[in-house]
């Protein structure tokens, strides 16, 4: 589509003949993000659309007991710890950001009064700053008002370093000036075109100055809070059995009216996906089940028990294989993988080149993830605008017995390659499901067949993907040689997603392994293009620049795709659930409800 088409289009928005939603979506079609979309349309003078609720329910209460499982279940439930996706689900029922995304990737206000743009004034013309009206009347659960403060305060705590915060990223470059109790302003030290980071979505929940303050840097660990959540959301809590069960109760007060439709919540963890995708779409024991990452085949055969349904959604979440850049088996100042050390073999560019040609991707997509799972080559796939159309994968043990032979690397007496006395010898290690075990063994059957040896490790998801930091076998310490997990894409706008490969944010002890840049690998040019990219206005040259951070991140094999992965949950026959492959699986829990 040329500009004088694009301005067309833009025009028919303006007099009505085209919706917003219809833009928007025509858009992302052809390859842009929904923000920067819905961002054409607001630096052309377009309202942008509210996202709209389909709940009916006409009161509050009267739903009963919302069952929902877990099979990782939560460890903590403070948001800004929030490592996991399953520990951010089960802060998020209690917690709110000031905005969420659905699943078109529209915003919709949450703790805010109305999204910001430049036709009401909250959006800048210069991209220097947003400016966030919030909604009034809302209260804690514990009866004190939320206001203006407490996003100072969030602000604040997430950006000093002596907190460690997940969330630090999206805090620590802007500033943030109360306007008054209700309104805040958003500072931005450069054009910021994605502006709906701080304050938004999973990083956005909001917890309590009140409760909190006394606990700020390197207290943050000790806050009973942490536990025992007071939000502002739907639910008040109950009881929390890490690892086990959330339990809350309607909030009788909540800032919606007519919500949440259930009385009570629980979500009970532990098991397996396979076991919990049988509690719902065979036995209906539960009313949903998350993280479905069970083969096809066998979700196909349980939903032919006629309880419930596989739903889909499709993000940017990524299944892929990290190679670690540092030493796990050198310890450092009390911990493995220091940024110090380098890794005795991975380093190698023939090697990490070899071990991409033996991952059979295709395989693992059609024998085990179906429907639910594309293979792929690109770390980077959605929105599609974002995904280089350079790269490419193979199954070639040929090619990769090639590879380690020019690299020096020559089969020992026991068939495995060494060189420099130092042996081609790997721990895989990822969490405990049938999907990831049957990938390891496959992978692990190609590379035998190249002269590398393979030892499989696979952890129990609860303390695989624990936010312990005493825990050594945490992927975020990743004291293993070779590790798969899927990471997912917290946003339309890939910001955020690919900053888990700059320099500053390399996971390290100082900062409690909260860093999200878990391969330790470092990159000048990379670091140059995602700041450069933080600032660019024009959208097309800044999905330039995305797409060849991508591109740097596969030609260095920082990691090895597998599959890019939908968002699958089960979903009872009854139930309304909205779900958004850019956000939460509980992010509009407050709009659940039961058909009677």
């Amino acid at each position: 589509m040329n500009e004088r088409e694009l301005r067309g289009l833009i025009a028919d928005v303006k007099v009505g003949s085209l919706s917003r939603r219809a833009f928007v979506r025509r858009m992302v079609a052809l390859g842009l993000t929904a923000p920067l979309a819905a961002q054409m349309l607001a630096y052309n003078g377009v309202a942008l659309a509210q996202s709209k609720s389909m709940y009916k329910p006409t009161k509050a209460g009267g739903g009963g007991v919302l069952k929902v499982l877990w099979w990782q279940g939560p460890t903590l439930l403070n948001p800004h710890f929030a490592v996991g996706t399953k520990d951010q689900d089960g802060s998020r029922i209690f917690y709110e950001p000031l905005a969420a995304w659905d699943d078109d990737g529209f915003l919709m206000p949450v703790l805010a009064a109305e999204i910001p743009s430049l036709e009401n004034g909250g959006v800048s013309k210069d991209g220097l700053s947003v400016t966030w009206k919030l909604k009034k009347g809302v209260k804690w659960h514990d009866g004190k008002p939320f206001t203006a403060d407490d996003c100072i305060f969030n602000w604040k705590y997430a950006s000093d370093p002596a907190s460690a915060a997940y969330t630090i990223a999206s805090y620590k470059d802007v500033e943030v000036e109360k306007v008054d109790d209700h309104t805040i302003k958003v500072l931005f030290p450069s054009p910021t075109p994605f502006w709906a980071d701080a304050f938004v979505g999973a990083r956005g929940c909001m917890i309590p100055k009140h409760l909190f303050e006394a606990y700020s840097g390197e207290k943050s660990r000790d806050a009973p809070t942490n536990l025992s959540p007071v939000g502002t959301g739907p639910y008040l809590f109950e009881e929390f059995k890490p690892g086990d069960l959330v339990r809350g109760k309607i909030n009788p007060n909540y800032h919606e009216a007519n919500k949440p439709h259930f009385d009570a919540i629980e979500m009970k963890g532990g098991g397996d996906a396979v076991s919990a995708a049988r509690a719902v779409l065979q036995t209906g024991e539960y009313d949903f089940a998350w993280n479905m990452q069970v083969e096809d085949a066998i979700l196909k055969r349980l939903e032919e028990g006629g309880k419930g349904k596989v739903h889909i959604t499709l993000g940017g979440s990524i299944e892929h294989i990290q190679l670690n850049n540092t030493d796990p088996w050198t310890e450092v100042d009390g911990a493995r993988s220091d940024i110090s050390t380098k890794h005795p073999s991975l380093t190698d560019m023939a090697v990490r080149k070899a071990l991409n040609v033996l991952v059979d991707r295709q395989a693992v997509e059609d024998h085990i993830y179906g429907r639910t799972g594309k293979a792929t080559a690109n770390f980077l796939n959605n929105p599609e605008r974002f995904a280089s159309k350079k790269t490419s994968f193979e199954l070639n043990v040929e090619k990769a017995i090639k590879l380690l032979d020019e690299g020096g690397w020559k089969p020992g007496s026991d068939g495995i390659r060494e060189k420099n006395g130092v042996k081609l010898k790997f721990v895989y290690q990822t969490s405990i499901n049938q999907p990831r075990q049957k990938t390891q063994a496959i992978i692990k059957q190609a590379c035998q067949k190249a002269g590398i040896d393979i030892e499989v490790k696979a952890v129990t998801a609860s303390v695989y993907f624990s936010s312990d930091v005493g825990n050594p076998d945490t992927y975020t310490k990743f004291y293993t040689d070779i590790q798969m997990y899927t990471t997912t894409q917290p946003q339309p706008d890939p910001g955020v997603f690919m900053n888990q490969f700059t320099s500053d944010q390399v996971a390290t002890k100082a900062n409690k392994w909260q860093g999200r840049n878990i391969t330790r690998w470092q990159n000048a040019e990379y670091d140059k293009l995602f700041l450069a990219a933080g600032g660019e206005l024009d959208p097309v040259k800044r999905a330039e620049m995305f797409i060849k951070m991508n591109e740097l991140v596969i030609e260095n094999v920082v990691v090895i795709p597998v599959v890019w992965r939908g968002g699958v949950a089960a979903v009872s026959n009854k139930l309304h659930a909205p779900l958004s492959g850019w956000d939460n699986n509980t992010f509009n829990i407050k709009d659940w409800y039961r058909d009677a």
